[in-house]
Parts: structure tokens; sequence; C-alpha cells
């Protein structure tokens, strides 16, 4: 049994490989593979998540566990998450996987693949709503989908935000500006909300035509990152109708006040790239794909860090480990 380290994992895993292997996830192995509605369990400040993941066709059994933390001392400790990988006959731990890095990257990876397939080949500008790790993830990551030529972020906090932004310019060679929500709104071609909110950030009427939206904050019933407007203007993806269904309360709450219906769900990521239902049909069409998170995402992360754990075992100054 291999236990990797947090550092191990950021030197491991590569969004690029990632990218690819959730595509590919979501075509072929989707129709094959298990995935329960993740519990969640409420806790006293915070929600404490089980997401276990079974693929019937024999290539893959895990499960992710997390604590979402709604007051934490520190930012970074908003969510803590492990992945624990088994093997699929025996039911014995293969690997286990500070999964912090994982979950941010493979979101981000997950919104790069929807990114690919509904947001204009001319997008130039990367919007951010957030300063978080998963507004970094988002940053680095759909750079590898769009020549975007600089990128726009917002948070609550200007200083923060302005610091955050500095920062992101020198780690991606890319212009990086931080700006007001109604801006970032207003100027992005790809627009991607990765927040803690609660309630809308923008009023839908700022998007110009054309711009694509990736929703990933929100996971429970009763929050929201985008508002009524932008729902009745968007064609709407879904990583899952279950999980969108269970806990997106950007859809779930339009669709019980009547904003929209349930067939203005055009696809689930697995219609989306396997090409059963085209989504974006004009450039001026506004597409959004909601992301709840998904087990699936999880467990072909864990198989490709297993692929480089195997691929580097017996070199101990590489890798961590421990006897089973």
């Amino acid at each position: 049994m291999h236990v990797l380290t947090e550092a191990e994992v950021h030197r491991l895993l590569d969004p690029r490989a990632l990218i690819a292997a959730i595509e590919d996830g979501f075509r072929t192995r989707y129709p094959s593979t298990v995935m329960p509605t993740r519990i969640q369990m409420k806790l006293e400040g915070g929600v404490f998540l089980i997401m276990p993941c079974y693929d019937r066709a024999g290539r893959g059994l895990g499960m992710k566990l997390v604590k979402f933390n709604e007051s934490p001392r520190l930012a970074e400790d908003r969510i803590q998450a492990t992945y624990i990988l088994l093997d699929i006959e025996s039911g014995c731990t293969k690997l286990v996987i500070p999964a912090n890095y994982l979950t941010d990257v493979r979101t981000a990876a997950t919104s790069a693949v929807a990114t690919k397939l509904l947001a204009r080949p001319d997008a130039r500008v990367l919007g951010v709503f957030g300063t978080g790790r998963q507004a970094r993830a988002h940053l680095h990551v759909l750079r590898y989908i769009r020549n975007f030529e600089r990128a726009l972020v917002t948070g609550k906090d200007p200083v923060r935000c302005k610091d955050f932004a500095q920062q992101m310019q020198t780690e991606l060679g890319m212009k990086v500006e931080a700006v007001y929500s109604r801006t970032c709104a207003a100027e992005s071609d790809v627009l991607c909300t990765c927040t803690t909110s609660k309630t809308p950030l923008f009023d839908g009427n700022m998007l110009r035509k054309g711009t694509h939206i990736n929703a990933v904050g929100a996971f429970q019933p009763f929050t929201r990152e985008l508002d009524d407007i932008t729902i009745r203007r968007s064609r709407i993806v879904v990583d899952t109708y279950d999980g969108a269904m269970a806990e997106a309360g950007d859809l779930l709450i339009p669709l019980k006040s009547g904003v929209i219906r349930r067939e203005n769900l055009l696809a689930d990521l697995h219609e989306l790239v396997s090409g059963q239902k085209p989504v974006r049909t004009s450039p001026t069409e506004i597409t959004l794909f909601k992301s709840v998170g998904n087990a699936l995402e999880d467990l072909v992360a864990a198989e490709l860090l297993e692929q480089r754990v195997l691929s580097l075992d017996g070199k101990p100054s590489q890798l961590s480990a421990s006897p089973s």
C-alpha cells in the first residue's frame, strides 16, 4: 500500500493528462460506472461528504472522504479531502491520497473538458470569481484548452484580490487583472464561478452573447452563485443529472420557482462528450456547465496517480511508501 503526500500529488498529477482522462472517462466509462449520490452528513461547523465509485467493467473502485468547513481559521482549510483507491478483487487499500490538490485540479480539468466543447474557439478573456484554491486551479488548467490573452479575477476582499491577481500573473506569465464583479461578468469570454457564496454573484444581464460559464462553487440545494437571469439565458449542461437534481441549488431554486423546466437541462457530460446531444449551436449562445463534483472524476485522477506510482516503484527518493 502506498501513501502519498500532498507534494507528491502535485508533482505526479499532470493536468493535461487528467483533462484527457476525464474526457475519455465520461465518454467510455460512465455507462459502466456506479456512483451513488454522495452522502452529505451535516456536522457542527461543516459538512462531511462520502463519494464512492465503482466501475462495473472491472477497472476501478475507490472512495473520497471530504470535510467542508464553513468557517475555517485559515482559508486553505475550508476543504480537506482524502482518497482511498481499492483493489477491486480483494477490497484491500492500494493507494491513500491526500486529495486537496486532487479535488482542485480534477474539478478544473472537468471544467476544461466542458470548456473545450462549449466555449467559442476564439475565447480570449478568462474570468474567475473567487481567490481560493479552485480559482487558482481554474486559472492554471483552463489555459490548456484555449489561448487566453488575459484573465480577470474578482473577490470579496479587494486587497486579497489584488494580491491574488499579482501572484497569478507571475505564476501564469500572462496578464491577470483584479476587477469589480460587474467587469468580470461583462468582459469574460469564459467565466468560472469558484466561490462559497450562497447568493448570486452578478446580474445575468451583464453577460455578453457567446459567453461560456463554468459554475463550480455551490454544491448544496439552498446555495447558488448564478441568478435567474443567467440561468434563463443559458443552454445548460450538468456533470450528471442525479447530482444536479439532488444538490445544485443554481438549478433547483429556479426549477422550483418555475424560471426553468427540467427540459432546460440539455445534456449531461457523457452526452456532451460522446456527441449525443450538441449544445452550442451558434456563436452568440450563452452556455453553462453546472458542476457539483463527481466520483468518476476522482477515480480517474486516483488511477492516473497509481500509474505514476507504479512507474516509480522502487525509487524511494521520489516516492513515499508504507508496507501493505
